[in-house]
């Protein structure tokens, strides 16, 4: 039972984490709004994925949901390094 709470706390700390990194991407001005709401959009795709796997069709599930949550995390991970960059870029500039 304790390795079963151990994997759900698992599961809720990674959504978190995607759902963090793409709220964050999601709210960056900057950006054109195709590349601030890519990483959502496969998001969603990849959780409907996810959720086909409880109509018992798990091959969608597995050759579909993890690269999308791949692809999510890295590329909410390159355009907050990308904004940090740039914010270091012009305070330097600005010094």
């Amino acid at each position: 039972m304790l390795s079963l709470a151990l994997v759900v706390l698992a599961v809720v700390a990674v959504f978190g984490s995607f759902v963090l990194c793409v709220v964050t991407v999601a709210r960056m001005r900057e950006l054109p709004a195709w590349r601030r709401f890519l990483p959502l959009t496969l998001l969603l795709i990849a959780l409907s994925a996810s959720l086909l796997r409880a109509a018992d069709i798990r091959w969608v599930a597995e050759a579909i949901a993890f690269p999308l949550n791949l692809a999510v995390v890295l590329l909410s991970t390159y355009e907050i390094r990308a904004r940090r960059l740039r914010n270091r870029r012009e305070a330097a500039k600005a010094a």
